[in-house]
């Protein structure tokens, strides 16, 4: 299936009111959002800031935040991430993201969890992702993996991503 074809596909999609992505050729499907899942993002956009320059991390990464938006991976895989974090503005407008996210940030949906926890970290990893963390809501916890590196937090907790970005989660 052309990339273009996959994007009108995944749009209709939208229509109905089902999320699908599409994994390394494999449909995933998720329902819209519920009111609990989009607060949890709207909180966490809230606090995502660049890290001061002084700090190890910190500075030269404008920590540009988009929500639900098309990304297209390197392997031509399209996602939605609930965030996705850049260090610039994408170019896309009208279309899929072809930038790769520097991190992504996802919220567990209830019955849906195998696809943010086990599907979701090591496909974003994979494509060269540097950050991928997973909130679940209902049970608080936070999963922040990195290429060699897993930790699991209670939530509040704050997170110093690797692009010069911290976010509280």
């Amino acid at each position: 299936m052309s990339a273009n074809l996959e994007m009108k596909t995944l749009l209709r999609a939208d229509e109905l009111g089902i999320r699908l992505e599409i994994v390394r050729g494999l449909p995933l499907w998720e329902a819209q959002p519920v009111v609990r899942h989009q607060r949890a993002i709207d909180r966490i956009r809230n606090t995502i800031r660049p890290t001061p320059p002084t700090s190890v991390q910190g500075g030269g990464c404008g920590c540009v935040h988009l929500s639900d938006v098309y990304v297209q991976f390197p392997d031509g895989s399209l996602k939605r991430p609930d965030i996705s974090i850049f260090c610039q503005e994408p170019d896309e407008e009208d279309d899929a993201v072809q930038l790769l996210p520097e991190a992504v940030i996802e919220v567990v949906s209830r019955g849906f969890e195998a696809k943010d926890l086990e599907i979701g970290p090591p496909f974003y990893l994979s494509q060269g992702v540097k950050d991928v963390v997973v909130f679940d809501p209902h049970t608080l916890l936070v999963l922040h993996v990195q290429h060699k590196d897993v930790w699991r937090h209670t939530s509040p907790v704050d997170l110093a991503l690797r692009c010069g970005c911290t976010c509280r989660v």
